[in-house]
């Protein structure tokens, strides 16, 4: 059985939710990444914070990374998966809830991330294909 922690990127990091948006681009460059999880002040996650999320709900609307704080862009319900959950649940999970990048937890831990890539380099062609068009399938418009 394959494992969320045998095809996650390991070494992923938190952004505290009370840190700075400049400073999580900093981090992002540093790492190399284009996302961060979010921490409250218990290390529980709390949102997931993407390149992405600063351009357009920071910069793009005139407001200052370095006052704008992590915290005050996550939104919703952050999801997660153990690292000892089956591959199928990572995309059963990322498939149902149309996100691109999981945090993987290990006793409560933050212990690595799943994106795209990762599943590209782990899966077959026929999973990756069934991924990509759950995650990117858009809803017909209404003919009204």
């Amino acid at each position: 059985m394959t494992t969320a922690g045998d095809i996650m990127h390991r070494g992923a990091q938190w952004i505290p939710a009370h840190e700075t948006l400049d400073r999580a681009a900093q981090l992002m460059r540093e790492l190399g990444v284009g996302a961060l999880p979010i921490s409250d002040q218990n290390e529980r996650l709390c949102g997931i914070l993407t390149d992405r999320d600063i351009v357009v709900g920071c910069v793009a609307l005139g407001h200052d990374p370095a006052k704008v704080t992590a915290g005050e862009l996550a939104q919703g319900t952050p999801r997660w998966i153990e690292a000892t959950a089956d591959v199928r649940d990572v995309l059963r999970e990322m498939k149902e809830h149309q996100i691109r990048r999981l945090p993987v937890i290990d006793n409560k831990r933050l212990v690595g991330m799943i994106s795209e890539a990762d599943l590209a380099r782990s899966l077959d062609e026929g999973q990756i294909a069934a991924f990509t068009e759950s995650v990117y399938a858009r809803t017909a418009p209404s003919a009204h």
